[in-house]
């Protein structure tokens, strides 16, 4: 009984608008990473604390040492098809589901880019290194500024590239250790295995890399995740909740608070809006003439009730 339950869960699920938009966007990401992959790593082998990184090593040791070349595509689904029954396992089932998806596309999206455009096509035959950009630091920052964004923007659909993402989850989870220290820590043991194939130069950019790519996964993250904490304090403050609540559908917090240059007991307003949500709030106030004392920040992590707009309005109900 438990199974058919939870078939027809996934059937309804499937059945959804969000279902069909995050499949685009979990596709699209993926073709940015497999792009990012085989253009900026593959050629000059440049290997970053990624499970991609991990294959060019694994594919370049069958190579130098055994004689038989092995396609890199091959060995990232090979990896991920192991980590993802870990995955789904070890981590809840939206995320294992998901990350199903993601990862096992990125070695035959791979298999695709190897076939029909061919890196070689993009390389110059008087370029001393092998390398789409003609320089090892422009594919790194190229590599770094693609793959970071498309893993933002999975982060924030509660999905992943893979590989690298699923050992930190894992690892946060049970051992309970910051992610990003995880992936760093993770990343950075992957990057030295490059010794076996490239010289010191590039193992050393790829530290450099894993590093950037942590920061500039951070800083696409709180972009993404950015939230304007409003505080208002005025005299029609009544009105300013009731269109908050009723027209934006955020929930708002009352302060009864005494003004330290008046003396005067004043009421303030706190809430958390998005930025198209606060220019609402803003238009209001303007369109009203609604004289008010504002002051906004920016937040980058909110959790719990706020980000479930279905959740709030039937509470409010």
């Amino acid at each position: 009984m438990k199974f058919e339950i939870d078939f027809r869960e996934i059937l309804n699920y499937v059945a959804t608008k969000k279902f069909w938009v995050e499949l685009i966007i979990m596709t699209v990401g993926m073709i940015v990473t497999a792009c990012a992959v085989y253009y900026f790593l593959v050629p000059s082998k440049l290997i970053i604390g990624t499970i991609s990184g991990l294959s060019i090593v694994i594919s370049g040791i069958c190579e130098k040492f055994f004689g038989f070349p092995l396609n890199v595509s091959t060995v990232i689904l090979v990896i991920n098809a192991i980590l993802l029954i870990l995955a789904y396992i070890l981590i809840d089932k939206e995320f294992g589901i998901k990350t199903v998806y993601t990862a096992l596309i990125l070695g035959p999206l791979i298999g695709v880019l190897e076939k029909y455009l061919p890196y070689e096509n993009f390389i110059s035959t008087t370029s001393e290194i092998p390398s789409i950009m003609g320089d090892l630091w422009l594919d790194l920052c190229c590599f770094v500024l693609l793959l970071s964004l498309a893993q933002a923007v999975l982060f924030k659909i509660n999905a992943s590239t893979g590989g690298l993402d699923i050992l930190a989850k894992i690892v946060n989870k049970y051992l309970h250790f910051d992610i990003g220290t995880s992936v760093s820590v993770a990343g950075w043991i992957i990057c030295c295995t490059a010794f076996m194939i490239n010289d010191a130069r590039l193992v050393i950019i790829g530290l450099i890399g894993t590093w950037i790519n942590g920061l500039v996964v951070d800083y696409f993250t709180a972009s993404f995740n950015r939230r304007k904490k409003v505080s208002i304090i005025s005299n029609q403050h009544e009105e300013i909740r009731q269109f908050i609540v009723n027209d934006i559908s955020r929930g708002v917090t009352i302060y009864n608070v005494k003004g330290g240059y008046s003396g005067e007991d004043k009421v303030k307003l706190e809430v958390l809006l998005s930025t198209d949500e606060f220019s609402d709030l803003m238009k209001f106030i303007n369109e009203n003439e609604i004289n008010a004392f504002i002051t906004a920040g920016n937040v980058s992590e909110v959790y719990g009730l706020w980000g479930d707009k279905n959740r709030r309005k039937s509470i409010s109900k």
